[in-house]
C-alpha cells in the first residue's frame, strides 16, 4: 500500500505585496521632503540661539542682490507695502517674518520693519540655529 501525500508545497515567494509597499513608502518620502523646506531662495541666514513660537501668516525675503520676495515671488520695493496688505488682509494680528541674507544692509530689513510698525504687523526676523 502505497500512501502518497497529493499535495505539494509550493516553494515560491510572491513580492507583489512588498513593491506595493516600499513604492508607498517611497512616495510618502518624496512629497515629504519637498515640504520641510517651505523657503526656496538660498539665503544665508544670521546665527541665534532663541526660537520665537509664533507662526508668521506670510514671509518677506532678501536676497544677497537686495531683490524683495513675499511668499517666494519676486516684489518691487515700492509695491512690497500694498503686497503685504493684501497678503495679511482680514486677518487678527498678522505676524511678517524676515528672512534676510546676512550680507544685506540693515537699511533694507528697517525698510520692512517701518512698514510693518505702519500697518500694526509683528515681525519676526528668521535665523539660523547656532552650533
Amino acid at each position: 500500500m502505497a500512501l502518497r501525500s497529493r499535495n505539494r508545497v509550493e516553494v515560491s515567494y510572491s513580492v507583489a505585496g512588498m513593491t506595493d509597499i516600499i513604492f508607498l513608502l517611497l512616495l510618502f518620502f518624496l512629497l515629504t521632503s519637498t515640504l520641510i523646506n517651505p523657503n526656496a531662495l538660498n539665503l544665508l541666514l544670521p546665527k541665534s540661539n532663541n526660537q520665537v513660537p509664533a507662526k508668521p501668516m506670510t514671509t518677506v525675503s532678501i536676497t544677497k542682490d537686495i531683490q524683495f520676495y513675499v511668499d517666494r515671488k519676486w516684489v518691487n520695493v515700492q509695491q512690497l507695502e500694498s503686497v503685504l496688505r493684501m497678503k495679511v488682509a482680514g486677518r487678527k494680528d498678522p505676524v511678517v517674518s524676515i528672512h534676510a541674507d546676512r550680507s544685506v544692509p540693515i537699511e533694507h530689513i528697517v525698510t520692512i520693519m517701518n512698514i510693518a510698525r505702519r500697518n500694526n504687523y509683528k515681525v519676526i526676523l528668521a535665523t539660523s540655529p547656532e552650533k
